[in-house]
């Protein structure tokens, strides 16, 4: 018993050695990661192409763009009310058909919509009363006229008729006038259709009516929003502390979350002439050329107050910054897995990006992820 005990524990030692065995074999076979090397050239790390530490560095071509006056505010694309008309229908009816879409561009006299109006019967009748009874009250003052330089009728009665004419041609002119805002050039004065149309050129941006719908005149929301959506607005509250680097005709550049990568240009347009007490900001609204129509209204955006076009610094995210004592840093890529630190000039801060003046070169590539450990391993291979 006891010898059949011993032979199991000397065929499980044996096996036990044998895995430990094949297990430091195999990790004798698979090389550490390769650690950075430094070369001659100070500050440079050198990885190879296969190198872990690549796979946590991202990096991108810096780009040069004017220096903000002061960190981005907070901004909402809309209308350019300059080239947008709400329009509503003046009067009482019914849709019969609907003859633009959203998104469809329409000129100025386009149809937009055709509906039954029997209020427009109404003042068309009216209209053509109040002309027959302007024509009729023209001929009895012109035969008062006629019988009182014959002497025949009293003062009184001329007065008379001169009052009741111009009551009746005052009234003819009003229906008219009338009669002319509901009708539109061209239009058969014997229907009592009534055809909407567009007052400018551009494109539909809204339609809230539907085929069938009753619409009247004092509804909330108007039946279509007709905008050029090359021209649009972007408004910022300004802070009070600003006020005094700002005017008509600065710069700005405009960034949204759907093309993170496209600015903008825009420049302010208007600037209110009263101050929120509460928020302590001023409404302050710029004027953009939307290019492609890519910005669309009611968007979020960021706008940047730009000091001067004309000068301008490379932008650096602050994630690629490292700070050394009082300087500031990056790491430049200047080959695939060739790293350079190189300090550079900051000229102004926000809180997502740097500006630098010197340093950089144009095209050039920077670290912007990754930035900390490549710092670490600088110092770990000096």
């Amino acid at each position: 018993m006891k010898k059949s005990y011993l032979w199991l524990m000397l065929i499980a030692a044996g096996v036990i050695g044998g895995a430990y065995y094949r297990y430091n074999q195999h990790n004798s076979d698979t090389p550490p990661p390769r650690p950075a090397t430094t070369q001659a050239e100070p500050n440079v790390l050198r990885y190879a192409a296969d190198a872990p530490q690549l796979s946590a560095i991202r990096s991108q071509i810096i780009q040069r763009v004017p220096v903000p006056l002061a960190d981005p505010l907070n901004g909402k694309v809309s209308y350019n009310e300059n080239v947008t008309a709400r329009i509503a229908a003046p009067i009482n009816g019914r849709v019969l058909a609907i003859k633009a879409e959203l998104g469809d561009t329409v000129r100025a006299g386009q149809t937009l919509l055709l509906m039954d109006a029997p209020d427009l019967g109404n003042a068309i009748a009216d209209t053509e009363k109040a002309n027959a009874d302007a024509r009729l009250k023209q001929l009895a003052l012109n035969r008062a006229n006629t019988l009182y330089q014959g002497e025949a009728l009293a003062r009184k009665d001329l007065e008379a008729a001169q009052a009741d004419y111009a009551a009746a041609a005052a009234e003819a002119q009003r229906a008219t006038l009338r009669l002319k805002n509901l009708m539109p050039e061209g239009m058969n004065r014997s229907s009592e259709g009534y055809v909407l149309r567009s007052p400018i050129n551009g494109v539909v941006a809204m339609r809230t009516v539907n085929p069938g719908e009753e619409i009247r005149p004092d509804l909330a929301d108007p039946l279509f929003i007709i905008t050029d959506p090359a021209k649009i607005w972007v408004n910022i509250d300004l802070p009070e502390t600003l006020l005094a680097d700002v005017k008509p005709g600065l710069p700005v550049s405009i960034a949204v979350d759907a093309y993170p990568n496209k600015p903008f240009s825009g420049r302010i347009e208007n600037i209110a002439p009263t101050l929120d007490p509460v928020t302590r900001r001023i409404a302050v609204r710029c004027s953009v050329i939307n290019t492609n129509n890519m910005l669309k209204p009611e968007m979020y955006a960021r706008v940047t107050l730009i000091a001067d076009s004309a000068k301008t610094a490379f932008r650096i995210p602050n994630a690629a910054l490292v700070s050394d004592g009082l300087y500031s840093y990056v790491f430049v890529e200047l080959a695939p897995g060739v790293l350079k630190k190189r300090r550079i000039s900051l000229i102004a801060q926000d809180r997502e990006y740097s500006y630098a003046i010197e340093g950089l070169q144009e095209n050039e590539r920077i670290v912007t992820a990754g930035a900390l450990l490549l710092n670490s391993e600088l110092g770990a291979a000096k």
